[in-house]
């Protein structure tokens, strides 16, 4: 595997580390940026003339991820050559009155199933659900691992763009395939955030929407919790996520808050939180937080001493909350992978990745560090 490493600056790529030597031979090119950079139309078209022949494929994002480092540039570019694995791109648009369910079920048969190790995925991170994109993933899902992210819009919540050969679009999902039998690739995925408060039970919602817990008003309760910060909302509400799950003994998820309803009082989360489950708030330590990148770390298989890439998705609200330490995450990432294996991604709006129990089953994650590490052996 070869990697060269860009920035887009005042409206030109360029190239801060090649090893790539002949462009056209390059397979993919990963881009992340700025909502209002992004889509526009030039930084792909300059991207497909450096490498005419390679997939192309990106989303907006809340941070650059270049290394171990947050970058200032707009985007930030990975282009990779395969050596022995290959890749392809597929994608759908969406309205808001298709199921995405099934829109995204159809999407992942349609990539080749021969030799398929795994699928990345990147979506709009505003106009659709991600616990029914997930779904409508591990309906279609059979032998193969799939992980990725909800494109993010820095801490606006206003659009997300998502890149796939063409100019970034709006409502629009990406999946990638990665092929090959010398492809070794392994996901890892923790938190890091600490439960506080009484355990509730969600009495009333609706898919991602929370009307009451414990048979109160959710956002009355909220704001209870959040004393001061409460003013803030919904912001603030990316300091206090919603620990979720069906049982006392079931594997817990996370659900970061997208959006309050001072009407309803209601709670919009970027996914399901399901009646009869028990919830929990959660407050950030910032040690835990960089130890949680470390946890997903060590999930990894690390396949060989080789150059290898490793697609890194974390979540907007770890941003906020670490603030200028933020990058402390990701050197904690290097230090366990070693520094052959290529850092590139995005803080997002949603993360997906299976838990380590059920690795052929995605989940829709908010919180979390979540890594993608492909190795060719």
């Amino acid at each position: 595997m070869k990697i060269d490493s860009l920035t887009y600056d005042n409206g030109t790529w360029a190239i801060s580390d090649s090893q790539i030597e002949t462009k056209s031979a390059a397979s993919i090119v990963f881009l992340f940026g700025d909502s209002d950079i992004l889509k526009s139309e030039d930084c792909v078209h300059q991207i497909k003339e450096k490498y005419p022949n390679a997939h192309i494929v990106g989303a907006s994002s809340s941070g650059n991820i270049l290394g171990v480092e947050i970058s200032d540039s707009p985007i930030v570019g990975t282009a990779v050559k395969m050596e022995k694995g290959s890749v392809e791109v597929d994608f759908v648009d969406f309205t808001e009155n298709d199921n995405i369910e099934q829109l995204a079920s159809d999407l992942i048969n349609k990539l080749p199933a021969k030799s398929l190790k795994h699928v990345f995925i990147l979506s709009d991170g505003l106009n659709l659900n991600g616990s029914e994109l997930v779904r409508g993933i591990n309906k279609a899902s059979q032998g193969f691992t799939v992980s990725g992210g909800l494109a993010g819009d820095g801490d606006r919540f206003q659009e997300t763009w998502v890149v796939a050969n063409e100019p970034a679009r709006k409502n629009r999902i990406t999946a990638v395939g990665f092929y090959g039998d010398a492809l070794t690739v392994t996901t890892g995925c923790h938190a890091g955030w600490s439960s506080f408060g009484a355990d509730r039970i969600i009495t009333r919602s609706s898919a991602n929407v929370l009307y009451e817990l414990d048979d109160r008003p959710a956002l009355d309760l909220y704001k209870e919790f959040l004393g001061e910060f409460a003013d803030d909302l919904p912001l603030s509400g990316l300091r206090f996520p919603l620990n979720i799950r069906a049982s006392e003994n079931a594997n817990e998820v996370i659900r970061t808050l997208l959006a309050i309803n001072e009407e309803e009082k209601s709670i919009t989360f970027a996914g399901d939180v399901p009646e009869g489950f028990i919830a929990r708030l959660m407050k950030p330590d910032l040690d835990i937080l960089i130890d949680g990148a470390e946890i997903a770390s060590k999930d990894i298989k690390k396949a060989s001493s080789n150059t290898a890439l490793c697609l890194v998705v974390s979540c907007v609200g770890r941003r906020v909350v670490m603030k200028q330490v933020v990058e402390e995450e990701l050197e904690a990432v290097e230090e366990v992978l070693g520094d052959n294996v290529h850092l590139t991604g995005f803080y997002s709006y949603g993360e997906i990745a299976p838990f380590q129990d059920d690795l052929l089953q995605c989940q829709l994650h908010n919180q979390t560090m979540t890594l993608t590490a492909i190795y060719e052996t």
